[in-house]
């Protein structure tokens, strides 16, 4: 059986410009999440929220809006905007482990407080026909928090939970917890998507083997690092295409090009790659010191002659 493999929401780096630029150099992903919206307590879309959705930057691609709240009627609103766009499904994010928004309460930071996860539901299921579906970690500050939610998430119909296999305190850090994953498969009446530390074909099937009832996957940080990934689990293969680094480098250049055009000046867009080399590199034979040549090339110019001789040593 082939497997359902989803693009998990990074923040960053995962937007539209993104996603069309991997579905058409790699492809592999059957649904793409958009980085979540987040409202800071106006209601109010912002104009890089409203690109990102835009269905004619998203014409060939199969994506699900995502929301960051823990406020009801902030929900109500995103759900409202979606909706006017065309979006049938809203993803809500219980999953992002970053201090700066669990420490609002929201994100991982919510998955302690089910009274208040019923309030959002309960307003989004009584007024609006919309489909919800949840990113979740097992919690925040232990891997039970998810247990004590199923029961309010059972009362509600979501299409589906993806769970981040850690709990939010670990940030990226440490294994992923597959015993506790486990236990939620009986624990909950909702399809349980795996999500957490597929980077390549053979973690895949460690995954696959120990859950054979899961047949829908989410990849995040591996499929930056390695592009090639979705498409080979697709083929059941561990064989790269022979242009592989042509391949890549002509998709580098697109994003480069696209981002450069969007960002104003050198540093945001010399910013903007270093984030997406962190995970490139990690596919080059030497990780450290290919990340370590892109942070020292000071301008636009030095940056291209270093991507070059990178991938001509390859």
């Amino acid at each position: 059986m082939v497997p359902t493999l989803l693009s998990t929401p990074l923040q960053g780096f995962t937007d539209f410009r993104f996603r069309n630029a991997f579905q058409h150099y790699f492809g592999g992903i059957d649904t793409f999440y958009a980085p979540y919206i987040r409202l800071n307590g106006k209601l109010k879309i912002k104009q890089s929220y409203q690109n990102d959705l835009q269905l004619e930057n998203n014409s060939t691609l199969n994506v699900i809006p995502q929301v960051m709240t823990n406020d009801p009627d902030e929900f109500l609103f995103v759900v409202k905007y979606v909706q006017s766009l065309g979006y049938k499904e809203l993803n809500w994010n219980l999953g992002c482990p970053y201090p700066m928004v669990t420490k609002s309460g929201m994100g991982s930071g919510l998955i302690c407080n089910p009274t208040r996860i019923n309030e959002v539901l309960h307003k989004a299921h009584n007024e609006s026909d919309i489909v919800v579906s949840m990113k979740m970690r097992m919690g925040y500050e232990n891997a039970t928090e998810i247990l004590d939610a199923f029961p309010i998430l059972d009362k509600y119909p979501l299409r589906n939970i993806a769970i981040h296999a850690r709990i939010g305190k670990q940030l990226y850090k440490g294994p992923v917890d597959l015993d506790a994953f486990e236990k939620c498969l009986s624990s909950t009446r909702h399809k349980l998507y795996y999500n957490g530390d597929i980077t390549s074909v053979q973690s895949f099937k460690k995954i696959q083997n120990r859950f054979p009832t899961i047949d829908h996957f989410m990849i995040g940080r591996g499929l930056i690092a390695d592009p090639f990934l979705p498409n080979m689990i697709k083929n059941d293969t561990t064989v790269y295409p022979k242009n592989r680094w042509e391949i890549f480098s002509e998709f580098h250049d697109r994003i480069y090009q696209q981002y450069d055009e969007y960002l104003s000046g050198p540093t945001p867009i010399k910013m903007k790659m270093l984030g997406f080399w962190e995970f490139f590199s990690q596919s080059f034979p030497n990780p450290q010191k290919t990340y370590k040549a892109i942070k020292k090339a000071s301008t636009p110019k030095k940056y291209q002659e270093t991507v070059a001789s990178i991938l001509k040593n390859v």
